[in-house]
């Protein structure tokens, strides 16, 4: 019996079965040891030319320590795996990184919290809140008040509820040069006068404001002088054409606006003119106006002379008033539009061109100026006061005649706060 076979003997667990290879015993496949070579000659012919491999070898049973095989000599043996898992034989594989840097998924990506938008608008808010202050003050230094223009006088109508407006367009050339006198056709004055007179009533419900047209050649009882056109009252200055409105009308005005030639323009070229449905085509040399008929945009050259044209119409002063109160709400729906207000190269122009242009009581400030736009952006019911046939003045002249009965009741609706009853309303269309 060899050494080998004595070894394997003792370590017999006794029922002659052989125990398994120890790692330490070497022995190939088939029981020969691993360091044995057969029966050649070393360098002889049949002598191997290469290592043979090494059978796997495994740990005893029960022993709980794995030795670590060899690594083949061969080829890598197995799939290849990718994204960091390596291959057998081979490095492991590193994976891509972005370019920006590691990601640390730990850490999220930071979103606007509603604080902050909160912080944002908050601010803006407060900008334009300060930018308005500061647009009120500015427009209020800037106003040119008439003062005593609403001074008390015996026999004086009382107030009313709701809010009066008396809107004068003067046929003041202040502030024209001779070129534009010329250019815009106003002529020379003799005398102040007024072209247009509306009286606006902003009531204190919900019901619609009223804009009533008081035709400049209506025929009136001016205080201390004699009966004669409306318009010839203004020669006495604004005062003596308040009190001359309030005696025929009865309504208490409580506020004044007067605007010129000049202002008129200027406005209505700040806010980039005027859409205008022209109603019938106009052809007037002496206003300085050609206009087509249809929906047009008027500039403010082209704007005094629609309002001041007495072609067209069987009664040239009463289709007058109507184009005066159709282009009023025009300018002011467009001059409250937000994208006149909002933009400054808009509003910022107007606002001077407004406060240029527009003389008031002395009493009238920012605040009213801007109720006085949101009412007439309201869509006011619009009017003329009733008339009904002409009568020759103490001079000779020809003035118009008031429907008396149709005319007090607008005039005691407005007094009374009142919608105006529909059968004294002519909308003008």
């Amino acid at each position: 019996m060899s050494e080998d076979d004595r070894t394997r003997a003792m370590r017999s667990p006794g029922d002659g079965r052989p125990l398994p290879p120890r790692p330490g015993d070497g022995l190939r496949a088939g029981g020969a040891p691993a360091h044995q070579v057969p029966s050649a000659p070393a360098g002889g012919p049949g002598a191997p030319t290469h290592k043979l491999p090494v059978a796997p070898q495994y740990p005893e049973p029960g022993s709980g320590a794995a030795s670590p095989s060899p690594a083949p000599d061969g080829p890598p043996q197995g799939r290849s795996r990718v994204y960091g898992r390596a291959r057998a034989g081979s490095s492991p594989v590193q994976p891509l990184r972005s370019r920006r840097g590691p990601s640390d998924p730990s850490k999220p990506r930071r979103r606007v919290s509603g604080r902050t938008i909160l912080k944002i608008v908050a601010g803006v808010l407060v900008a334009l809140l300060v930018a308005g202050v500061g647009m009120f003050f500015w427009i209020n230094s800037r106003i040119a008040g008439i003062d005593g223009v609403l001074d008390d006088y015996q026999g004086r109508p009382a107030d009313t509820p709701g809010t009066n407006w008396l809107l004068v367009g003067s046929d003041s050339r202040k502030g024209l040069s001779a070129a534009e006198r010329k250019k815009l056709r106003t002529g020379q004055a003799v005398g102040q006068r007024t072209d247009s007179m509306m009286l606006l009533h902003i009531p204190e419900g919900s019901d619609k404001p009223t804009l009533v047209s008081l035709p400049r050649d209506l025929a009136v009882d001016i205080p201390g002088r004699k009966r004669d056109k409306l318009n010839a009252a203004y020669n006495g200055g604004p005062q003596l054409l308040v009190r001359t409105v309030e005696s025929v009308t009865g309504v208490h005005v409580d506020h004044y606006m007067e605007i010129g030639f000049a202002g008129f323009v200027g406005i209505v070229d700040a806010i980039g003119g005027v859409e205008i449905n022209v109603r019938a085509a106009v052809d007037d040399p002496k206003a300085g106006l050609k206009l087509k008929k249809g929906t047009q945009v008027l500039n403010g050259a082209q704007a005094l002379g629609y309002v001041r044209t007495r072609k067209g119409g069987a009664l040239p002063d009463f289709e007058r008033t109507k184009r005066q109160r159709q282009f009023l709400g025009a300018v002011v729906k467009k001059a409250a539009s937000p994208g006149v207000l909002i933009n400054p190269f808009t509003s910022i122009p107007l606002a001077m061109s407004a406060t240029d242009a527009v003389s008031v009581d002395g009493d009238t400030g920012a605040f009213d100026l801007l109720s006085l736009g949101l009412a007439m952006g309201d869509s006011p019911v619009t009017t003329v006061v009733p008339f009904g046939g002409t009568e020759r003045l103490a001079d000779g002249g020809e003035a118009i005649k008031s429907d008396r009965p149709k005319a007090l009741a607008l005039f005691n609706a407005l007094k009374a706060d009142k919608p105006v009853p529909k059968d004294v309303i002519d909308t003008g269309n």
